[in-house]
């Protein structure tokens, strides 16, 4: 008789790995060549949103301009997005994200050439930051419509949950890798360094030969009202909808007006500014890895409920501060209740979008919620003009505080199977 020989327990990342595991989607070899490539972007722009934030504060004191170059590159997502989702659509997903990024490359170009020779001015800025949101509102829907098909519905929400990761690392590093460059030179460094990363994912577009036919075109503007009107229908969907814009536009405060903070209310240098974004970023990357369990357990409603508490706290808490050491804590629980909250309503937006017009739906999303955070950066902004930074954060506050609740009464995110798709 044979000798019994009992199964090998799975080590830690076998299970992992598995099926429905955390690291599951890195089991395709696309979805790891994009995971890693998107890092390198996004560490890119957010060394440049670096760059650009702290290169306002030396050419304005006005806060509504400072708060402006977060509204340049957030609104090509409100007023772009839709197009953008159909485009992502009618074409081959690849092809339009190479496109976006190649003119994200160009403008970077040229933000570092004219930043080093001295030429730059508040429009000259916005201009050019406007031009990378239109870059990043071109791309985003036909990214995040090509994760679905790199590994699966099954595996859709632990590959959502992997990219939140990646944008938040690099936003745990960039920020201080910005104020390092800057320092050392001057914003023209970090420009040049985001056109670097963004030569990366270039490359690796170039290389990618995702599967799948090549999808049907279809005319514009008939394509985009199918996607209004499935959006428009389905109550699941209007409800994830309003959400993201109120919590969009009330997180806004804390986004818009961090460099103003940091140079007004801290008298901070840039090495302060990366510092705090580092740490809004390691925030986020912790959030980002237990967020999926969270909401199996409790549930989406009461983790975003929770997440905009947080985040509540942590505005209200920067609006208070006065030293460096008290802002900190504010900086790391607005990472981690940022990613929280927008994680949770882009997963329930995503399981709920038919495949065929998957883009459209996404880009809907983000028109309405950056829509809001694009909005509410030019409330506050003016806010904090009229009175000051405190009164502009505690009143961001307030008004996610009220929204919070109402949203619970009228527009509760929608139950685990309401609306799914698959």
């Amino acid at each position: 008789m044979a000798d019994f020989e009992p199964p090998v327990p799975a080590t830690l990342r076998d299970r992992l790995m598995q099926p429905g595991g955390t690291l599951a989607p890195f089991r395709s070899q696309s979805f790891r060549m994009i995971w890693f490539a998107n890092l390198s972007s996004a560490l890119g722009s957010t060394i440049q949103s670096v760059g650009a934030a702290w290169l306002m504060t030396t050419l304005t004191k006005s806060h509504i301009l400072i708060a402006t170059v977060q509204v340049s590159t957030t609104i090509p997502i409100m007023l772009l997005g839709i197009f953008a989702g159909a485009i992502a659509d009618n074409f081959e997903r690849r092809r339009v994200m190479l496109a976006a990024q190649v003119g994200m490359f160009v403008a970077a170009v040229l933000l570092a050439v004219l930043t080093w020779a001295g030429l730059m001015t508040p429009a000259l800025l916005l201009a050019l930051t406007l031009a990378v949101g239109t870059g990043t509102a071109l791309n985003s829907p036909a990214w995040q419509a090509s994760v679905r098909q790199q590994v699966g519905t099954r595996d859709l929400p632990q590959a959502i949950s992997l990219n939140t990761i990646a944008f938040n690392l690099a936003r745990s590093v960039g920020p201080a890798l910005g104020g390092v460059l800057i320092s050392l030179w001057n914003s023209s460094a970090a420009f040049l360094a985001n056109a670097i990363c963004v030569m990366v994912m270039i490359q690796v577009l170039l290389r990618w030969r995702p599967a799948g036919a090549v999808p049907e075109r279809k005319p514009m503007l008939p394509a985009i009202a199918i996607g209004l009107r499935f959006c428009a229908h389905s109550r699941p969907i209007r409800r994830i909808l309003l959400r993201g814009l109120v919590i969009g536009f009330g997180s806004a405060g804390y986004q818009a007006l961090v460099p103003a903070v940091v140079r007004d209310r801290l008298h901070g240098s840039e090495i302060d500014f990366g510092l705090m974004l580092g740490l809004f970023g390691i925030g986020s990357i912790l959030a980002a890895l237990v967020i999926g369990k969270a909401r199996q357990r409790w549930g989406t409603e009461s983790v975003l409920t929770i997440a905009t508490v947080a985040f509540i706290a942590a505005q209200s808490l920067l609006g208070a501060a006065h030293s460096l050491t008290e802002a900190l804590p504010a900086t790391f629980l607005a990472g981690a209740a940022w990613v929280a909250s927008l994680t949770t309503i882009n997963v329930a937006m995503q399981m709920r979008s038919p495949e065929e017009i998957i883009g459209r739906c996404l880009s809907i999303y983000q028109a309405i919620t950056f829509g809001g955070m694009a909005l509410g950066s030019w409330v506050w902004g003016a806010l904090a003009d009229i009175e000051d930074l405190p009164f502009a954060l505690h009143a961001a506050s307030a008004f996610l505080l009220v929204t919070l609740v109402l949203m619970r009464l009228f527009a509760p995110m929608p139950k685990p199977h309401e609306g799914r798709i698959g």
